[in-house]
């Protein structure tokens, strides 16, 4: 069953109550070893325990069955908004993370700083994770390619991740990434998606030589890749749809834009978890609604260090009480996707997650992991989707359907 949100709206009703949805981005996982456990499953997560067997588990699809999520549709699927529905770029999200001033007819992308070998295939997209303040030096770099008939921007995002914008008359979001998204190969050519978006793939193409030319020498960082190419949408938010003054706690720009677009205000945080639950507890009496972001279980995922994001959920598990400290009427703790240390990528495979409030009917389930949440009442493979208006009934927040 699809979200309906005229629906949603008829049924709203006043409440003083509290919705935490703490997301452990990547937080699903795989086996190292034939029927072994996941990373999940072989933290030690006696609080997240304690939290599933007290409340609801399950597993959830961000988008769909077989369909690997990035970031942002699998983000907007756990605040309510159908991901196939309500489509942003990698860019946009950037961009309104980051601030940025995007105009109407602007086209956004991400970008990577990579490392090319002498053949220019790509040997580490991210170029060894460098530093900001190294992304600073280069995106300076970047700043002085000029293409004729086109402004470009260039802003650091955090570590490798850069925005590139560009503005001009009649660009188009219709570009095709130079990302392949896999080392071994070499970076693709933007083309064309469309024959309004002839112009545009030029201009990128021609950014992409002049970078490849000006970053030849400044290994590991010696070559860019692009994508996400998009424009800003206008869509309905929040406070209209489901009656939340909604708040965002998240360090990365990325996670902080995609909360902006749908009404969420993005509070000032550090990007340690104990400094975002500080945030968290300070501004407790402002929001009926916080999304707290919790990266490094992703990042560990996706350089493949299984240990590293056993070591990551721990460390969640461990500030978790602080924040069931400060009652909040409903709790859920799940991930974006999956990112298996196994597969160093995102995937398709189901999420776990636990919801808790004291309306909740718990269900048998005593331990917070993959396989165990299987079991749990949510069912196996729900759509992500249906995690917001569960929460809005269980913040008594909906009133009945019908005579």
């Amino acid at each position: 069953m699809k979200l309906d949100f005229d629906t949603i709206k008829t049924l709203l009703k006043p409440a003083e109550t509290k919705i935490v949805l703490l997301v452990l981005d990547g937080l699903g996982g795989l086996p190292r070893e034939h029927q072994g456990m996941t990373e999940l499953e072989a933290a030690n997560t006696p609080n997240l325990d304690d939290l599933a067997a007290r409340g609801m588990t399950g597993l959830h699809l961000p988008v769909g069955h077989g369909i690997t999520p990035g970031s942002g549709p699998a983000h907007l699927a756990l605040f309510g908004y159908e991901p196939l529905r309500f489509e942003a770029g990698r860019g946009v999200l950037s961009a309104v993370g980051l601030e940025f001033d995007l105009q109407p007819g602007d086209v956004a992308a991400r970008g990577n700083f990579c490392t090319v070998d002498e053949q220019g295939r790509i040997t580490d997209r991210r170029a060894g994770r460098i530093s900001t303040m190294r992304n600073r030096e280069l995106c300076g770099v970047l700043r002085t390619i000029k293409i004729p008939g086109a402004e470009i921007f260039v802003e650091t995002e955090k570590e490798h991740r850069f925005l590139l914008v560009l503005r001009d008359d009649n660009l188009s979001s219709s570009v095709s990434n130079t990302d392949p998204q896999v080392t071994g190969g070499m970076p693709l050519a933007a083309t064309p998606l469309s024959p309004e978006a002839s112009q545009t793939a030029a201009i990128v193409r021609q950014f992409v030589d002049e970078a490849r030319t000006v970053l030849e020498r400044r290994q590991p960082a010696n070559m860019v890749l692009l994508r996400g190419f998009s424009q800003r949408p206008d869509w309905p938010k929040m406070g209209d749809v489901f009656g939340l003054k909604a708040a965002a706690i998240a360090a990365y720009p990325m996670y902080r834009g995609v909360a902006k677009l749908v009404g969420m205000e993005a509070l000032e945080t550090g990007e340690q978890l104990d400094e975002q639950i500080d945030v968290l507890s300070r501004r407790w009496g402002d929001f009926d609604f916080f999304y707290v972001h919790f990266k490094k279980p992703d990042a560990a995922g996706e350089d493949g260090d299984f240990d590293r994001k056993i070591a990551a959920i721990e460390e969640f598990d461990r500030e978790l009480p602080r924040v069931l400290e400060l009652n909040p009427d409903v709790v859920i703790v799940t991930g974006d996707h999956s990112t298996p240390a196994l597969m160093k990528y995102h995937s398709w495979h189901p999420v776990p997650v636990v919801m808790w409030s004291k309306y909740c009917r718990p269900d048998s389930v005593a331990r917070f992991g993959e396989r165990a949440c299987m079991a749990g009442c949510l069912g196996s493979q729900f759509p992500a989707v249906q995690l917001m208006p569960l929460a809005l009934a269980n913040a008594q927040r909906l009133k009945k359907f019908g005579a």
